[in-house]
């Protein structure tokens, strides 16, 4: 599974990278605004710094909702960098949009999917990636993993391509499971990446260890 860290911040990413288990990063117009990036410049300046940081995948979302402003908006962002992944959403226009990038060569993700009908739309559109909210959905009353599980099973089935992307992750148990359900990718806060790192018994071991280390000196 492939682990993607879902901030603007570029520290966070850095620090991310750092740990060497990170694959690509995603982003929303919540998390520019988040970061204080303002204006149609400063956020494809703050993409290509992305860019340059990450060797790996970059979902850079549209803010259009129609047809012709997804694709005008999905055509600049990907011309930024072989990396971008034109982030598109489940909407109507927003499929037309997704089948129309696949067929120029442009890849997508399809956010904001809450159930398996969504995910299969994407999919046969030919998005690269499809983005259940996990998060979203346990907020609702729901187990959004069990989406995940759906989805997974569904897409082997049928053969699909497009790669599972869990993303609305709210804690470290929420990658685990995600993991176990078959989601090719998880998008996570840093927090919750550093979460996985987290075990008392590793912190009562290894204290354990140094204080035994002291006697050997």
């Amino acid at each position: 599974m492939k682990f993607f860290i879902d901030t603007a911040n570029l520290a966070q990413i850095k620090e991310a990278h750092e740990l060497g288990i990170l694959d690509g990063v995603t982003t929303n117009p919540s998390l520019m605004a988040k970061e204080g990036i303002k204006g149609h410049e400063a956020v494809m300046n703050h993409y290509k710094a992305i860019c340059e940081m990450v060797d790996g995948d970059i979902s850079a979302e549209v803010i259009a909702t129609d047809f012709d402003g997804i694709v005008a908006e999905g055509k600049a962002l990907a011309a930024l960098h072989p990396n971008i992944v034109v982030k598109v959403p489940m909407i109507k226009d927003g499929v037309k949009a997704i089948k129309w990038f696949t067929d120029n060569g442009i890849r997508t993700n399809c956010t904001l999917v809450f159930s398996a009908g969504q995910a299969i739309l994407c999919a046969k559109a030919g998005a690269a990636y499809v983005s259940p909210f996990i998060g979203r959905i346990d907020d609702s009353g729901w187990d959004g993993v069990q989406l995940i599980e759906q989805i997974s099973h569904i897409y082997t089935v049928q053969g699909f391509k497009t790669e599972i992307l869990a993303a609305s992750i709210r804690n470290p148990n929420h990658i685990i499971r995600c993991a176990e359900a078959g989601a090719d990718v998880c998008t996570c806060p840093l927090d919750s990446i550093l979460g996985l790192l987290k075990h008392p018994l590793t912190d009562i071991g290894l204290a354990k260890f140094l204080e035994d280390a002291k006697k050997t000196q």
